[in-house]
């Protein structure tokens, strides 16, 4: 009988240390993972993931649409801009540039750049607010991006603070009566989202978002199985926790579509219907959810941030009529 009871102790054992590795090991493991995927989604480094990505390339576009940004490249290079600078709540050194309107204005764009993105590469948009609309025009580079300082991408979360500051700065240059439209693109439509949701002045009218998504969450769990076929569980709440840690925000708290139900700033909506990086559903999900005076417009046969190139003319015509209703 001891030798029996002897025996279950030891297999008792056994199957503990045996219980004990394994999840040591996938802990290991998950660790392992989310510093990876934190390295490439978070971290400021080459996003050499994105290079060949299908849902990145671009749909068949007519040629005009490469003479449309070739254009706006040589607009932008001869432009003088200012550079502006300014350090965030948590001491990022963030830069900026900026156009004053050819004529005295008191209408300011105020234009958010996608991920791994620049500044530059708005210069469409700063020339449709600059040369057809009379704006002046604020271009920031968004934290571990372009110019600006940082260690990590927030995704729109941090950054909305950021654009609370570059507000008041375009309120202190041009004056108290200045009117302030926030237009932004991918990552930059949800950055101009999430900076709805919060206390803004009077001075911002309008905001333009095209192809944000709905919230960080979200986004990083469908590439995540798009991309890597992978689970949400527990890869993401592990890289989430991580991003707490390190960046100081979880991905579920960054959510553009808490932000818009919270808003109180009149907002058009734009998507391409072929746009397979960030799914389109994403913008009947907050455009519904937005309580404000609010305009949808969805763009046949755009891919993921071809709106504008796409059909120029109609683009330039509907952000032109929705934000006139506002800015007088």
């Amino acid at each position: 009988m001891k030798a029996v009871y002897l025996n279950r102790e030891r297999n008792k054992d056994r199957m503990t240390i045996l219980i004990v590795a394994i999840v040591v090991l996938l802990l290991l493991i998950i660790t392992i993972a989310s510093l990876y995927f934190y390295q490439v989604a978070i971290a400021r480094t080459t996003k050499e993931f994105l290079n060949d990505n299908p849902d990145l390339q671009s749909s068949e576009l007519p040629e005009a649409a490469n003479v449309f940004i070739n254009e706006a490249r040589e607009w932008w290079n001869s432009q003088n801009f200012e550079y502006w600078e300014m350090d965030s709540d948590d001491g990022i050194h963030l830069q900026a540039y900026y156009l004053a309107a050819c004529e005295h204005s008191d209408k300011t764009a105020i234009i958010a750049h996608g991920y791994t993105g620049n500044a530059i590469e708005m210069s469409s948009f700063a020339k449709l607010y600059y040369e057809q609309l009379g704006y002046n025009v604020l271009l920031p580079d968004g934290r571990a991006h372009g110019r600006s300082g940082g260690k990590y991408i927030g995704f729109g979360w941090p950054e909305r603070k950021d654009y609370q500051k570059w507000i008041q700065r375009a309120i202190e240059v041009n004056g108290a009566d200045t009117q302030i439209v926030l237009h932004g693109v991918s990552m930059g439509g949800a950055t101009v989202m999430m900076t709805s949701g919060e206390r803004l002045p009077v001075n911002v009218k309008a905001v333009v978002e095209d192809c944000g998504y709905t919230s960080v969450k979200d986004e990083l769990s469908f590439q995540l199985k798009r991309m890597y076929h992978l689970p949400t569980f527990p890869i993401l709440h592990a890289t989430s926790l991580l991003t707490k840690l390190r960046a100081g925000y979880f991905f579920g708290e960054a959510s553009a579509l808490k932000q818009v139900r919270k808003s109180h700033t009149p907002t058009l909506f734009i998507h391409g219907d072929n746009d397979t990086f960030v799914p389109t559903e994403m913008v009947h999900i907050v455009y519904e959810n937005s309580p404000v005076e609010k305009g949808l417009y969805i763009v046949p046969g755009a891919g993921h941030a071809e709106a504008y190139r796409v059909n120029p003319e109609k683009y330039e015509s509907v952000v032109a009529d929705f934000i006139g209703r506002f800015v007088k």
